[in-house]
């Protein structure tokens, strides 16, 4: 037995606002909304995974050492997009090698974005 891969990860958010969060995931990150015969919860491809967001009558938010990570490319586009919905993006945390920043979701869900530093770039 090996495990090769994540197939998918769950996070919660506050039920009744599941519109912001379709915008978020699919609008600003570019994810492709997946449609599921079950439940009531949103389900967005992220490459060959799944982010799956819960609804939650009792929501409440993770700890912020809690996030998900996700890899991508053109992450400048990214970042401008996010900046341009006026979201705050949390830039002070450098990892050697790579370009990555912080954000939240709307439900306080923390992300983070990285990717590949080949340039050796900084963000301004």
């Amino acid at each position: 037995m090996a495990i090769h891969s994540i197939n998918h990860v769950q996070l919660a958010f506050p039920a009744g606002s599941e519109e912001p969060i379709r915008n978020f995931y699919s609008r600003l990150l570019g994810l492709p909304e997946v449609r599921l015969a079950a439940g009531n919860a949103l389900h967005f491809a992220a490459g060959t995974q799944r982010i799956d967001l819960v609804p939650t009558d009792h929501w409440q938010g993770a700890p912020s050492v809690s996030h998900l990570a996700l890899e991508v490319q053109d992450l400048p586009a990214l970042r401008g997009r996010l900046l341009q919905a006026q979201l705050p993006l949390v830039e002070n945390r450098a990892l050697p090698g790579y370009l990555r920043f912080y954000v939240k979701d709307p439900a306080g869900n923390q992300l983070e974005f990285l990717e590949p530093d080949t340039e050796r770039q900084e963000f301004a």
